[in-house]
């Protein structure tokens, strides 16, 4: 009950290999299913790659995610410390209630 099901990781070099078996293959779907992928998985694999296509940015950090440029890491990190911010006002507002309430 409430078990999501685990999200499997790829390493960067098998990522890799598919993309260029998806380049050499007609037909992805094909593909995906001989190696137990959903073939938008495969298509979601190529859009990076071909976006990081001769850039100096990897295109797979090898953790399973696409590799981040130095602003959308700033953004990201930005973002965590402004969520933990919003947490640590919410946690002194419910304080300030709970004892407020037991002075008067």
């Amino acid at each position: 009950m409430g078990n999501k099901p685990t999200r499997k990781k790829y390493s960067k070099e098998f990522k890799l290999d598919v993309i260029q078996q998806s380049y050499l293959r007609d037909n992805i779907r094909e593909l995906a299913g001989e190696l137990g992928l959903r073939p938008a998985l495969i298509y979601k694999w190529r859009a990076a790659y071909e976006q990081r296509a001769g850039s100096d940015t990897p295109v797979f950090t090898g953790q399973g995610v696409a590799a981040m440029s130095p602003e959308q890491q700033e953004i990201a990190h930005l973002k965590r410390q402004l969520a933990d911010a919003k947490m640590e006002r919410d946690i002194l507002k419910k304080a300030i209630g709970i004892f407020g309430k037991s002075d008067g």
